[in-house]
């Protein structure tokens, strides 16, 4: 065992584990964060997808010493003040999910596309996704979704520099 030092959406938190323990292990099972699910255990079904550092990564594949000092956000993270991310918000606009085993892995997936292309083309929504698999088939709405997060997530990011100014 080890201690491990990381910066969990925004708070730092230390966990006494084995180095190489998957990082979704200790998000789950340590600090009670429930939106990263285990799917595969293979990092093949995106479940499990986590944000670091503005990266989409699978924590099931992870080991937790490797993101020790980077920022780690979880579907749990991306709420600020009670309210929702716009990702988020699009998601329930959309009625995206239906049985939910996907929705972190596509949500964080989402939140990770629009951060570094905040106006992405279909096509390049559909490659972006195209790692997170959904077993209801819901990709239409998911993209639906995608798409009405695009003005949500201008507009948040234009108050954000209205705050500052202020």
């Amino acid at each position: 065992m080890s201690t491990v030092n990381l910066k969990v959406n925004g708070r730092s938190v230390t966990v006494d584990v084995d180095p190489t323990t998957p990082l979704l292990y200790i998000l789950r099972n340590d600090l009670d964060l429930n939106g990263p699910r285990f799917g595969c255990g293979l990092g093949q079904c995106g479940a499990c997808t986590v944000i670091v550092e503005g990266e989409a990564i699978r924590s099931c594949i992870t080991p937790v010493e490797t993101v020790q000092g980077f920022e780690i956000t979880t579907l749990e993270g991306l709420e600020k003040d009670g309210k929702l991310d716009p990702v988020q918000q699009a998601w329930i606009d959309a009625a995206a999910m239906q049985c939910g085993t996907c929705q972190n892995g596509q949500i964080m997936n989402a939140k990770a596309l629009l951060d570094i292309n905040p106006h992405p083309t279909d096509q390049e929504i559909r490659l972006a996704m195209q790692g997170i698999l959904c077993r209801c088939a819901t990709y239409v709405r998911i993209q639906d979704a995608i798409r009405r997060a695009i003005p949500l997530v201008a507009a948040a990011k234009a108050a954000a520099r209205m705050e500052v100014v202020a």
